[in-house]
């Protein structure tokens, strides 16, 4: 007999009592993409960082403001979370003591303000998000000023897209006008000085109000002293200078937004550690020339592609400043533009 001629009734018969299903020893529940809406979620600001712990601001100049404990949920564990960010919320909000809600969300950054550990490393650490002012903080003396750090933070707030002011301490040490004349072409750069007794907190503050405001600055500049007199309950730490050395001891640890309460109206300060190096790894070389405006502007008249490194053909910038047309000031200018532009493209 054929396998034409077998019987279909000697085929076996299955239902779904015959299915077998593999047993699951952790009894947990399978994993799936789909994640939460949290319709449920509260909108907050982020006021720093501390250990895989978030300390946020909930309901923000609402009836129930107040500051929650958060920690990041799993599905975040790989994006950072910074101070100055607006996330979303769930869980315990209520801010009582001994609680922790869970961060399950970040929006959309407005800006971010970036440094990398040198010139050479291209991995990106987040200073804060969403700022729109950076005040760099430099002081006249103990320890000297620095143009070419300041250059940096400037380089780094043009590619961000954060507006500068430039204040200078400790002028009752030393006449700041030297330093400063390195900037003078810049007028899109304000700057304020003050000195021991007479700390510019009023005119500051004008500044500060409707914005989120970047403290940077070099070790020993009076950047945490400056902060405190604008936000008295801020209880920053400040140190002093070496004198062996001429460098200042760190004492801000950690980056913290500080709410700034002043006859103007209310903003933010976010005072960050004090720092001797600021990287530009991360940077677009392309974008370094835009935060020397005084030399952007001559560098219209550039051929296309120039390089406006020492040996450039025809570039307007070197011509200007070997005519000596820009003075002293323009020969420092472009010697500074020129070392970060080398170092970039290297």
């Amino acid at each position: 007999m054929s396998w034409l001629d077998e019987s279909d009734d000697d085929e076996p018969d299955f239902d779904e009592a015959d299915v077998r299903v593999r047993p699951n020893p952790k009894a947990n529940r399978p994993r799936t993409k789909r994640r939460p809406a949290h319709a449920d979620a509260e909108l907050a600001r982020v006021l720093g960082v501390d250990r895989g712990r978030y300390p946020v601001l909930v309901d923000e100049d609402g009836p129930r403001e107040r500051t929650v404990l958060a920690t990041r949920a799993r599905e975040l564990r790989r994006r950072p979370i910074v101070t100055g960010d607006r996330v979303r919320v769930v869980g315990d909000t209520s801010g009582a003591e001994g609680t922790l809600a869970r961060i399950v969300g970040i929006a959309e950054r407005t800006s971010l303000l970036r440094r990398s550990a040198d010139d050479t490393d291209q991995v990106e650490r987040v200073v804060v998000a969403n700022a729109d002012q950076l005040v760099v903080v430099v002081a006249a003396a103990d320890p000297e000023p620095r143009p070419r750090l300041v250059d940096r933070y400037l380089v780094a707030a043009w590619d961000a897209g954060i507006r500068p002011l430039l204040v200078v301490t400790k002028t009752d040490l030393a006449d700041p006008s030297p330093f400063l004349a390195h900037f003078e072409g810049l007028e899109d750069l304000g700057v304020l000085t003050s000195a021991r007794d007479a700390m510019p907190v009023e005119a500051i503050g004008e500044r500060l109000a409707g914005h989120v405001t970047v403290f940077v600055g070099h070790s020993g500049v009076g950047k945490s002293t400056l902060v405190n007199a604008l936000v008295p309950t801020a209880a920053r730490a400040t140190g002093h200078v070496n004198e062996v050395t001429g460098r200042g001891r760190h004492t801000s640890s950690s980056t913290v937004a500080l709410r700034y309460e002043g006859p103007a109206g209310r903003g933010w300060v976010v005072d960050t550690p004090g720092v001797r190096s600021f990287g530009l790894g991360h940077v677009d070389p392309a974008n370094i020339l835009g935060a020397f405006t005084d030399l952007a502007a001559i560098a219209q008249d550039c051929p296309r592609g120039c390089t406006h490194l020492p040996d450039a053909p025809d570039c307007a910038i070197v011509e200007a400043v070997a005519e000596g047309r820009l003075g002293a000031r323009g020969a420092a200018r472009l010697d500074s533009l020129q070392r970060l532009l080398a170092t970039l493209a290297a």
